[in-house]
């Protein structure tokens, strides 16, 4: 029976060329591999992470040493943003910035949440009088501070009136 492949003899001498393509080709796989493992877990870890825990301001409940506070007059009148600076510092909260709203026709007062920690701004509506319902959540990199507080038309039923 004949054979229809007949066997080659290899040469002797091993070709440099070929023996170094396929060296860099066995590393170029190599390191594909490598990166395609990278990428999965990566993209396993990430998907954890956003199915299997809850986001930061959920996480976020306890009450900073030192909140940061500042203090707008939505209501117009003159000199209330200062009392309630006044008042709010011998409460020993930091007010770092005192002002004027966009606008004077705020008829109830606001505390603002602006770093997703909701117990900073509950502690802030506590020591003025300000309802919960009265508490939201603006989170915003840009301010440099834990609460923002709007003063309303109802300033005079808050505590430092009082």
């Amino acid at each position: 029976m004949k054979e229809k492949f007949p066997a080659k003899k290899l040469p002797k001498n091993i070709n440099l060329k070929t023996s170094t393509a396929n060296l860099f080709l066995n590393i170029t796989i190599f390191l594909l591999g490598a990166v395609i493992i990278f990428m999965v877990y990566s993209l396993v870890t990430k998907f954890q992470n956003l199915t299997g825990t809850k986001n930061d301001s959920e996480n976020k409940i306890t009450v900073s040493a030192i909140v940061q506070v500042e203090v707008l007059n939505g209501c117009g009148v003159t000199g209330v943003a200062d009392r309630f600076t006044d008042y709010l510092r011998k409460k020993n909260f930091d007010v770092v910035q005192t002002g004027n709203y966009i606008s004077f026709d705020m008829d109830k007062s606001l505390v603002i949440d602006r770093t997703g920690n909701k117990a900073n701004a509950k502690k802030v509506a506590d020591a003025l009088g300000v309802e919960s319902k009265n508490i939201i959540q603006q989170i915003n990199d840009d301010y440099f501070l834990d609460v923002s507080i709007i003063i309303g038309k109802d300033y005079n039923l808050l505590k430092p009136i009082k």
